[in-house]
């Protein structure tokens, strides 16, 4: 398994990447500062399916391009890459309206609040693996 993380937060993401390797993952985890980068990279690698991540965790609020407009990107493309990618949006946001809005996209396969929790990243792969 191969897991993206999609944050601007540097800091976020070294923790993410801790707790990841602390939960005992041996897989690739790829970072990106900026959902505009990460998408960048999943379109460049769309035919390449050991290369493409099987979950991405993915910050709603980024400068550049958010996690919204990443997901409205990866809609147009998604039928060009040759696996299912899970995506988990991350957000400290407590907004309801997220939430709601969240659960209206497919390509959504859960949405996760911050912090970011061991216990948060085995219920994520275990939902994929379900």
């Amino acid at each position: 398994m191969k897991i993206c993380i999609v944050d601007d937060d540097q800091i976020y993401q070294f923790t993410t990447k801790k707790i990841i390797s602390k939960a005992g993952f041996t897989g690739e985890v790829l970072t990106f500062s900026d959902a505009e980068e990460a998408f960048a990279f999943i379109q460049a690698e769309a035919k390449n399916k050991d290369e493409l991540p099987d979950l991405i965790f993915l910050d709603i609020n980024m400068p550049f391009m958010d996690g919204w407009q990443f997901l409205d990107a990866y809609q147009k493309i998604k039928n060009e890459i040759p696996k299912t990618i899970s995506i988990f949006l991350v957000s400290s946001s407590v907004d309801e309206a997220d939430t709601e809005r969240a659960a209206q996209i497919p390509e959504v396969t859960g949405y996760i609040f911050k912090p970011f929790t061991k216990e948060k990243l085995l219920e994520s792969i275990a939902r994929i693996q379900s």
